[in-house]
């Protein structure tokens, strides 16, 4: 039997992965920079950013090992949005999402020692006109910082800002557990 390995403080990939009745832990000890060169198109960023945190990993894999890793962002106008640094950063990131749709690319890595494989899901949101009020709103008492995009789709924004999604809603949530369960079973 394989003991399957979590790379992620994310509390909300911890939810996910425990919803699919499978037995991990978590271990984020890692090494990666989450840099990139310039000029990376948009949607190879999370995948980058997945394979390098798994790559990234503090020590070898054993052989009853399976390591998990993932990455999420929002894409608007072909910019990547990732996690806001600030208030006002986070505010600015909800503005540019407010009255529009974006997507939301998830990566995921799942490496042992023989194999490796690195996917993505997109799904896209479509958000309803927020007011300066609602924004404020939620930036103050949500604290979306540790959130790609500013916001969390399971949050009092998702309540009342999504109008519609087009895939997944645990994959903005930011992971795709549909794909990461028949991924898995090949590692199993």
């Amino acid at each position: 039997m394989k003991h399957i390995i979590l790379g992620s403080n994310s509390p909300r990939r911890r939810e996910l992965l425990a919803g699919l009745d499978v037995a991990f832990t978590v271990d984020t000890g890692n090494n990666f920079e989450e840099r990139l060169e310039p000029g990376v198109e948009a949607h190879e960023v999370p995948l980058r950013l997945s394979a390098g945190k798994s790559h990234g990993f503090h020590r070898p894999l054993e052989p009853d090992e399976v390591l998990i890793t993932s990455d999420t962002v929002v894409i608007v106008d072909r910019e990547v949005l990732g996690k806001p640094h600030s208030r006002e950063e986070a505010v600015a990131m909800l503005r540019k999402l407010s009255g529009r749709a974006h997507e939301v690319v998830t990566a995921v890595t799942i490496r042992d020692c023989t194999r490796e494989e690195t996917f993505s899901v997109s799904t896209q949101v479509h958000f309803t006109n927020l007011t300066q009020a609602e924004i404020d709103h939620y930036v103050d008492k949500y604290k979306p910082f540790d959130k790609a995009g500013a916001y969390g789709i399971q949050e009092w924004i998702g309540y009342v800002g999504i109008t519609a999604i087009e895939g997944s809603f645990y994959n903005v949530m930011g992971f795709p557990v549909h794909r990461v369960w028949h991924e898995l079973q090949r590692f199993l």
